[in-house]
């Protein structure tokens, strides 16, 4: 099933998830993380495979302890370390495809204050009333870039190169 979901790109997904479900917030909301739910799926399963044959997991199972405890306390806090470094950097992405398809009209509708709506809608009045596409843009552009800063200090905290 994760294979068929990578043969398609996944804003295209995303639009084929909204194109048939219909606009709105809920939709826009599953169909921006259908998109990203392949390669976060791929990165989990690659990491636990990895982390399983662990020494420390070795030492966990010579030592007797339950597989439970193992999970609970050994494999995934080990394999989730890049996933939540991904994730927070991933939230970026969000931001830019829900603003996407809001700008294409298949997103929130206009009452609600959503980017994309705003700049789909500021577009008519760009050459006289610049700052209403100027500013959600601008907004998407530093979300965007201070989640993907938080990610890279993330990650460098987790890989312990920050003291």
């Amino acid at each position: 099933m994760l294979e068929i979901l990578f043969a398609f790109p996944s804003l295209i997904l995303a639009l084929l998830f909204v194109a048939v479900f219909g606009s709105g917030i809920g939709p826009l909301i599953v169909a921006t993380g259908l998109g990203g739910a392949p390669g976060y799926a791929r990165m989990v399963r690659g990491q636990v495979l990895a982390v399983r044959n662990a020494g420390y997991i070795e030492a966990a199972k010579a030592l007797g302890h339950p597989p439970l405890r193992i999970i609970t306390r050994q494999l995934l806090p080990n394999a989730m370390r890049p996933l939540i470094v991904t994730l927070t950097m991933g939230v970026g992405q969000a931001i830019v495809w829900a603003s996407a398809l809001s700008f294409l009209g298949l997103g929130a509708r206009p009452p609600a204050p959503e980017w994309g709506t705003m700049l789909s809608m500021g577009r008519d009045f760009i050459a006289n009333a610049w700052w209403l596409t100027f500013f959600p843009g601008l907004f998407i552009v530093l979300t965007t870039l201070s989640t993907t800063v938080a990610g890279r200090y993330l990650q460098q905290r987790l890989e312990g190169r920050l003291t």
